[in-house]
């Protein structure tokens, strides 16, 4: 739910994007304006490019694409942090910006030769039908041979899912989003991101919930960031439900959470691996969705709406092409254009959804 953006700039709707995962954008990229309390993560990217890379030091030329990495939970802002950056980047690669999504809404990795067709579709590129895996990776790299373009993969799973898709050209930039370190590919130097520092989480909060909610009881604000972990998605969720509801506090809604809490100790299934993702490593200790800031606070906004708008909001994820503007979204609730038009918003200001750059 968090992953998905809205384009509201449309009376007649809105748009969804998240669900479909080989879904990729070609053109000018418009980043997060102004990432509260990722400077340093931004600064160490821009210093990262700019490192001479181990083929250079060794006075080879690089025979692939350099690749940077933005390693974090889902809910810690890496994909707005990587797209914050590669705003910045975009007037150094000529030949575009590409970006496909490498895991499915069921969690699953997303095959290599259906990332290389959309991307391939994207540059104008045939591909045939039935073409296998090696041959449609092989044509993507073909193609980008004589480009330069800023390719993101966006919640790669593993090295393997990459390497598949990296560009045989130094001229190309390689920006990956996953949740740990891509073992495996050389010279990657993972930009990790925890939770927000406090002062700077506070600030998400005030900014989405508008001006004076955090100041006027600083010490409830302080807690907020506190149960949220700092995770920018766990704080937007919290700032859009205070924006919903202004006669509420801060005070308020960290009550109305340890209450859901209380109420709703739903426990998640225990993974087949270790904690480390090793077979036959010891087990993980079972969470329950009150665990994870993000999880929480999704439920918890999603069983405050009611229950027209929970099953709409389930409905989304059914959308074409992970696209849904009012109309769509009207077809599959069975509500009028403007009703859905006007749910889209509210689900905007909740922070349920996001707007779609551009």
């Amino acid at each position: 739910m968090t992953d998905q953006v809205v384009d509201t700039g449309g009376a007649s709707g809105a748009g969804v994007s998240g669900a479909d995962p080989a879904r990729t954008r070609h053109g000018r990229v418009t980043g997060a304006d102004a990432l509260l309390g990722r400077e340093r993560e931004l600064a160490s990217l821009h210093e990262d490019i700019g490192r001479t890379g181990l083929d250079t030091l060794a006075g080879q030329t690089p025979p692939r694409a350099r690749v940077l990495l933005v390693a974090g939970r889902p809910g810690s802002g890496r994909t707005a942090l990587a797209e914050t950056f590669a705003a910045a980047l975009t007037e150094r690669y000529p030949d575009g910006f590409l970006r496909v999504r490498l895991t499915d809404p069921a969690g699953a990795p997303v095959p290599a030769g259906d990332a290389a067709r959309s991307l391939l579709a994207d540059l104008g590129e045939q591909t045939p039908a039935g073409a296998a895996e090696d041959d449609l990776t092989a044509r993507l790299r073909a193609a980008l041979r004589e480009r330069s373009v800023l390719l993101l993969l966006d919640d790669a799973h593993d090295a393997q899912q990459v390497d598949e898709l990296l560009p045989d050209n130094p001229a190309c930039l390689l920006l990956a989003v996953a949740t740990g370190p891509l073992t495996g590919l050389s010279d990657v130097r993972p930009c990790t991101l925890g939770g927000l520092e406090r002062q700077a989480a506070v600030r998400l909060v005030e900014r989405y919930a508008g001006p004076g909610r955090a100041a006027a009881d600083p010490h409830a604000a302080e807690r907020l960031a506190e149960e949220c972990r700092g995770q920018p998605a766990a704080l937007v969720l919290a700032g859009g439900w205070l924006a919903t509801r202004p006669e509420s506090s801060v005070a308020d809604l960290l009550a109305r959470l340890e209450a859901h809490r209380a109420a709703v100790p739903r426990a998640l299934p225990e993974p087949a691996t270790g904690e480390d993702g090793a077979d036959g490593a010891a087990p993980r200790r079972a969470k329950t969705a009150t665990d994870l800031p993000v999880d929480r606070l999704l439920r918890f906004s999603h069983d405050q709406l009611p229950a027209s708008d929970q099953r709409l909001l389930r409905l989304l994820h059914l959308a074409p092409e992970g696209l849904a503007d009012a109309h769509t979204a009207s077809a599959l609730a069975g509500c009028s254009v403007q009703h859905a038009a006007a749910r889209l918003e509210h689900f905007v200001r909740h922070g349920l959804l996001r707007p779609l750059p551009g």
